[in-house]
């Protein structure tokens, strides 16, 4: 799996479906869905026997494959298709329906790919799944893409199957993790905090028959929440208007849940909203900005990277929040932690879960003396107090969740998004940041 260096935050949200299903129409004022922490006692995963510190230690070995995934230069098994996506490592939990009649599947939600895709009928090698697979015979909605048909082109990594004239997909991953099925369209339905659940007929998806990976048997594929044109966001259309928005809470109180917000209520408005755009690249997937610099209390750095070609360079740097710590380069990151080291007057112990190079004694009942961390993105200085920018992983010690990219991505990731309302706006490419208490908004 590469170097211990490489993590992700895992969050899980739940959609309450309605018995009856109503269809949403375009012109509705948006939705919102429930985000709840994978740790949460109301999680399918919450172990009660774990303690705070496994259960942050688990969340950051189960992010080792989340940053392989998200590396473009991962190795995958030679003249396969490749794609970057993620398999049950990924951050959020996403129950939807499939169909018609409906039958739910449960997905990883995710920000960093696009494909949506299920188990399916007949699975000639798939992997243990507890729920019965998706049959697309059994609904009345859905329908084979035909491989020449102008959708077929939609993602790079498809073939057409001779036979069935059908289009086909294969997608294989850094660790071999792969899918491989018929692209087709299906009438998904998706529930909401309004209580009418909101229908997308002929929404593109992968029904897969051939896959394989490191996947929870609660699980049932993938659905991409990507800038691709075929993520969920994308295939919304104008019911969503691109954009969509969450606020995350803090880790330390993983119990309250968080919220996904679609349409005009992802809109990010009101007092204290900074904007940043959001950069187009030949990834799609991905959601660029541009980061000029990083400040510990006064001290401003400079954003620099072993790579000169993207120093100064529109679109530096990802957002994800699936990826647990910030990664910076080496050399920009060795600066930032040379300032903090400077500004904190704590005694300095090692992580003892070896993930973070830069922590703190600090007992839980004192007053914790911080400096401000702020990332200045082009047009937006997002500020960050220590809740962001440290965690307790154990009753007396705090980490830096800043550390030094293992690969050539730089990504900010969501330990410092909490407590941030953050929207996307894909259509007029721009992404807000507005401080609030998330266990409150």
């Amino acid at each position: 799996m590469g170097a211990p260096l490489k993590f992700h935050f895992l969050l899980c949200f739940t959609l309450i479906l309605a018995s009856s299903i109503l269809c949403k129409s375009a012109s509705d004022d948006g939705f919102t869905v429930e985000l709840v922490h994978r740790d949460s006692p109301r999680s399918p995963y919450y172990n009660p026997a774990d303690t705070p510190y496994q259960r942050m230690a688990n969340a950051f070995r189960r992010s080792i494959s989340r940053v392989d995934r998200l590396n473009p230069n991962s190795v995958a098994k030679p003249d396969t298709p490749s794609s970057v996506l993620v398999s049950n490592n990924g951050e959020y939990l996403l129950n939807l329906t499939l169909g018609t009649p409906p039958v739910t599947i449960v997905g990883i939600a995710d920000t960093g790919s696009d494909l949506i895709w299920t188990q399916c009928k007949p699975c000639t090698d798939c992997f243990k799944q507890a729920a019965p697979l998706f049959d697309p015979r059994k609904s009345s909605t859905y329908k084979d893409i035909s491989c020449h048909s102008s959708q077929c082109g939609v993602i790079d990594q498809t073939f057409c199957d001779g036979r069935a004239g059908v289009c086909g997909y294969a997608y294989t991953y850094g660790d071999n993790t792969f899918t491989l099925g018929t692209l087709a369209t299906e009438t998904l339905t998706m529930g909401s905090s309004s209580g009418q659940p909101a229908i997308f007929p002929k929404t593109i998806f992968g029904c897969g028959h051939h896959n394989s990976g490191n996947f929870d048997d609660r699980l049932s594929g993938i659905i991409g929440l990507g800038g691709g044109s075929t993520s969920l966001i994308s295939q919304m259309g104008k019911a969503t208007g691109g954009k969509f928005s969450y606020c995350l809470v803090p880790y330390s109180d993983h119990g309250i849940s968080s919220k996904l917000n679609f349409g005009a209520n992802a809109v990010v408005t009101g007092s204290g909203v900074i904007s940043t755009p959001l950069i187009q690249k030949d990834t799609k997937t991905f959601y660029y900005v541009t980061l000029e610099a990083v400040s510990v209390g006064k001290t401003r750095i400079e954003f620099t990277s072993g790579n000169s070609s993207t120093s100064g360079e529109e679109g530096n740097i990802i957002i994800d929040s699936g990826t647990t710590f910030t990664l910076l380069p080496q050399d920009f990151y060795t600066k930032i932690e040379a300032a903090m080291v400077k500004s904190v007057k704590l005694p300095r112990v090692r992580d003892p879960s070896h993930f973070s190079s830069l922590c703190y004694k600090a007992k839980k009942d004192v007053r914790l003396s911080i400096p401000t961390v702020t990332f200045h993105f082009k047009g937006a200085d997002v500020r960050l107090n220590s809740v962001n920018s440290f965690v307790r992983v154990v009753d007396n010690v705090i980490c830096f969740m800043v550390i030094p990219t293992p690969i050539q991505m730089t990504i900010y990731g969501n330990l410092v998004q909490t407590n941030y309302l953050i929207g996307y706006d894909t259509q007029n490419m721009k992404l807000s940041f507005k401080p609030v208490d998330c266990t409150l908004h």
